[in-house]
């Protein structure tokens, strides 16, 4: 959603927040702006557009003073506007906010009637309103946004400064991320850790109604009651390299090429592969309620659902459990049927996408036992759930998903490996043999990277194209879906993925000679029906290119465009099958000259409905 970032020390805030807004870009990119309290007093500079507009107006203007605040926007209430930026002021009070303010019109409607003025038609604005009026009622800063706080209903992480006690900063959270880095008598707030990496790694998660009070040399941290609350400081181990370029054009590109690194991350603590054995320490549940397990039910959004949806087929061919995948947005509006013989696994790189994290929330209070998969450690979440699989993939900058979600396939098959053992389904010689090939994998994933300058020509002769459909069958099907997912997010190119033997049933008819159509068609046990689709489509006079294993001579005398890629059985394959797609959709991307990291109205982790 929003990127925010806050300063209270000893250093100039201006390059300190605009340094951290650069890092939490990928979050929201429609305006920008920063409030510094110094000797001129509270000062505010704003931008419509990308940051860059931002810095323009820095350098012609800047900010002096070692207390600030600053944001970066994903528009939801208000048009992208230089007015509707953040920090929002009203009076002395400045704030910014990430989240979404439900009751705001009504907050509205009656701050109006009480004699108040509106210069922006963001829902952020209600709270400057609400703290400066309780403010010019007589109650201090804190109390002033307590009591805001009681008035709107929604989710939020917001930070304020106030002008009459220019050493004082307070933020607060609820349902938005928020964290809180300690530096030696220095404190930052900011969005997500990236921001502040780079200055300190002792870090602590705020929580839900958590209110902090940041001033000279200490904090204070309330609870929900406003009482004082103590919570655990976390020292992060990511190192301020991994969250930049490295040299490569875009984070994407250099994401997709840490995924051997990042694969390794994911399983290398948890396996033995020589006993057959998998350690989830993180799953708590005893053996009398596992056995007493009916199904299993998957909750999550976007590329992690098309995850999910892999994770359908290892779970149920492997532990031999029923297994629903739900989208978030939809799971908890339809009262799904689940109880204390469910398992619940949502999925979230970020651990604060809103829909799942209330399809976690939803499922639990119906008494479902819960095991995440996540990235980010302390996430929301993560804390909300009983049990929880960090992937372990480092920072993930660039919009699309392309790491998190073959660590998100590993963390998968882990589990089901891991149930399935527990529960007498698997024998330790099936799970040695498996995992003996997950340990070929980083390798096979590291051989499609090397065919990457062949996909950008590859990428070269499709640049043009209008549409693109992909198809695939079985635990493919998935992949289809996310191979043309990241086309579109990144491409602007308009993009289907469908289950092969649908084709018929409607896709049939857009394929003419335009039309690139990418098959999934390595060997298995479904692939004649997929050179049977691929025959289909040629006999239309559509452009097939075909991910096949190199020598699969029934493939490469048929198709236009061969994608070699290594032999891997069927369980592993959605993850080495992702990877091309993945670079031939980068490179697409990059030859069309789109934004690839931070894609149009798209942002990274999508904090609100």
């Amino acid at each position: 959603m929003c990127g925010i970032v806050g300063y209270l020390g000893a250093q100039q805030a201006m390059p300190l927040l605009l340094e951290g807004l650069k890092r939490l870009e990928y979050r929201g990119y429609d305006s920008a702006g920063m409030a510094v309290i110094g000797g001129s007093g509270l000062e505010i500079r704003r931008s419509l557009g990308k940051l860059k507009e931002l810095e323009k107006v820095l350098q012609e203007s800047p900010l002096v003073g070692t207390m600030g605040i600053g944001h970066t926007r994903w528009a939801t209430h208000g048009r992208p506007s230089e007015t509707n930026a953040h920090p929002h002021q009203v009076g002395h009070i400045a704030v910014v906010h990430n989240g979404i303010i439900e009751n705001y019109l009504e907050l509205k409607q009656a701050l109006i009637q009480e004699g108040h003025s509106f210069s922006s038609e963001t829902d952020t604005e209600i709270v400057a309103q609400l703290i400066y009026k309780y403010s010019s009622q007589g109650a201090d800063f804190a109390q002033s946004v307590r009591l805001a706080l009681k008035d709107i209903r929604g989710s939020f992480a917001l930070v304020v400064l106030n002008a009459q006690e220019p050493r004082t900063l307070i933020a607060a959270r609820k349902e938005s991320p928020l964290i809180l880095g300690l530096a030696n008598g220095e404190y930052f707030v900011a969005s997500d850790i990236p921001a502040i990496l780079h200055h300190t790694r002792q870090v602590i998660f705020l929580e839900d109604d958590d209110l902090v009070i940041l001033k000279d040399g200490e904090f204070f941290l309330e609870g929900p009651d406003c009482q004082p609350v103590t919570r655990p400081v976390t020292t992060i181990t990511w190192s301020p390299a991994m969250a930049e370029k490295a040299g490569y054009k875009h984070f994407m590109q250099k994401e997709i090429f840490e995924q051997p690194r990042a694969l390794i991350d994911t399983f290398r603590t948890r396996i033995d592969p020589d006993r057959g054995d998998i350690f989830l320490e993180e799953f708590k549940l005893p053996d009398s309620e596992l056995h007493n397990l009916k199904k299993i039910t998957l909750v999550a959004c976007g590329t992690s659902f098309h995850a999910a949806l892999v994770g359908k087929f290892l779970l149920e061919d492997l532990c031999r459990l029923p297994v629903e995948v739900d989208l978030g947005s939809e799971f908890r509006y339809r009262n799904p049927f689940v109880d204390a013989s469910t398992l619940l696994i949502p999925i979230s790189q970020s651990g604060e996408t809103a829909d799942t994290l209330a399809g976690l929330r939803e499922g639990k209070a119906k008494g479902a036992h819960a095991l995440a998969i996540c990235n980010a450690v302390g996430s929301s979440i993560a804390r909300d759930s009983e049990n929880v699989f960090y992937t372990h993939a480092g920072p993930e900058i660039g919009v699309a998903s392309t790491k998190a979600f073959t660590t998100q396939l590993v963390a998968l098959f882990l589990i089901a490996l891991y149930l399935a053992r527990r529960l007498g389904r698997q024998t330790a010689a099936q799970v040695r043999e498996q995992l003996s090939n997950l340990l070929k994998l980083p390798t096979l994933v590291q051989e499609v990277l090397d065919y990457d300058q062949e996909l950008r020509e590859i990428g070269r002769r499709y640049v043009q194209a209008h549409n693109f459909l992909y198809l695939g069958r079985g635990i493919h099907y998935p992949i289809a879906l996310e191979g043309a997912l990241k086309l579109k997010e990144i491409s602007y190119i308009h993009a289907e993925g469908y289950p092969a033997g649908e084709m018929k049933h409607g896709p049939i008819a857009l394929i003419d000679e335009y039309l690139p159509v990418v098959v999934l068609a390595t060997r298995g046990p479904v692939f004649d029906k997929m050179m049977a689709n691929v025959e289909e489509v040629i006999a239309r006079r559509g452009r097939v290119i075909a991910l096949s294993e190199a020598d699969n001579y029934p493939v490469y005398e048929k198709v236009e465009t061969l994608i070699p890629v290594p032999e891997t059985p069927l369980a592993l394959s959605p993850i080495l099958l992702v990877v091309p797609l993945q670079l031939l959709a980068y490179h697409i991307a990059d030859l069309r000259g789109t934004d690839v990291d931070q894609p149009r109205n798209l942002a990274k982790s999508v904090t609100v409905e």
